[in-house]
């Protein structure tokens, strides 16, 4: 049984949906301790249950003490099953989250996977929106050959959550990816959200004005609001700029007593900072993009920076492939043994 210490590092989440994400494609068993020991609560959290659970569905899995501020877990995996699983999520825990956890391992399997969520945020903090997730993380991963097919049937905000997402993944053989130098930009998206609740203050729209006074006049922008009908008043921005080969992203999330326009403006700095980067992908596509990287075999690609999340990840996955990691300044390398 394979032993994995979840203080590493940034000691949060990640560690455990990466280790059984590996536990599952590479049928080792393992032992994870210190679970989010890098978190101001560490154990398990609702959304980390419903993850490790899902996982086990799509293996079959043992799992031991998977219950909430759990500390450390046993899992055991089986042969990997496309199937139609459902994932209930009662807070308002990150789809998006879970749903890193549950692709790679999907796309191992011989049939197509469908995975119904009920219930989560689709757009909370600290996890990416869910249009940063379909826009940039999933487009970028279509150059490996990955296909996710998302259908939002119901947006959902902290603290209510209630959200309902369908997503459809294929099995795939991952193609390596080569991606060292940023070519121009083509286009910049703008999609702002929020609940209906917050229609009458014109919320979306404000987010996009805030970012507007900080995107250059001259760079191709296009804008997208909508108000969607949830549980919990929210709302949240997303940037996402089209590379001639490549899209990098941020996003934001609208807070009680902050004015719109601050959340849109802070969203396009942001991605002002990241595109003053050589690198072909930013600092979150960096470390989820790391598991397929490795998966595929020889890749090497540039990203704005190598963030604590990125480090994480590589000792994490080196534990479990035949391969290593390179990095030099912004230049991440796999390379198979």
């Amino acid at each position: 049984m394979l032993q994995i210490d979840g203080s590493k590092h940034e000691g949060g989440g990640a560690i455990l949906r990466t280790a059984t994400a590996l536990s599952a494609i590479t049928n080792q068993d393992i032992h994870v301790t210190n679970i989010r020991k890098g978190r101001k609560k560490s154990g398990l959290r609702p959304q980390h249950l419903s993850g490790i659970k899902a996982a086990a569905e799509l293996c079959s899995a043992q799992f031991n003490n998977v219950k909430q501020d759990s500390e450390e877990i046993e899992f055991k995996p089986g042969k990997i099953e496309g199937k139609h699983i459902t994932v209930d999520i009662d807070t308002a825990g990150s789809i998006t989250l879970v749903l890193q956890g549950l692709i790679p391992i999907a796309l191992q399997a011989s049939e197509p996977t469908e995975i119904h969520f009920r219930g989560g945020a689709t757009d909370t903090f600290f996890s990416p929106t869910i249009d940063y997730f379909q826009n940039v993380f999933l487009k970028n991963l279509e150059r490996m050959g990955v296909s996710v097919d998302l259908d939002i049937k119901r947006r959902g905000y902290y603290p209510q959550g209630g959200a309902e997402v369908i997503a459809k993944i294929k099995p795939s053989n991952l193609r390596t990816i080569h991606l060292l130098k940023k070519k121009r930009v083509k286009e910049i998206t703008m999609k702002s959200g929020a609940a209906t609740q917050l229609k009458d203050k014109s919320v979306a729209h404000r987010q996009i004005s805030g970012a507007d006074e900080v995107l250059p006049d001259q760079l191709p922008i296009k804008e997208e609001e909508n108000y969607y009908n949830t549980k919990c008043p929210g709302s949240h921005i997303s940037l996402i700029a089209n590379f001639s080969n490549s899209i990098i992203g941020t996003d934001n999330i609208g807070k009680l007593k902050k004015r719109a326009e601050q959340v849109g403006k802070e969203a396009a700095l942001e991605l002002l900072e990241q595109q003053k980067s050589d690198g072909c992908l930013d600092k979150y596509m960096a470390d989820q993009i790391l598991i397929y990287m490795a998966l595929a075999g020889d890749s090497k690609i540039t990203v704005s920076e190598v963030t604590d999340h990125c480090k994480t990840n590589i000792w994490l996955i080196e534990k479990f492939l035949e391969g290593s990691f390179e990095v030099k300044e912004n230049k991440i390398k796999w390379t198979t043994d």
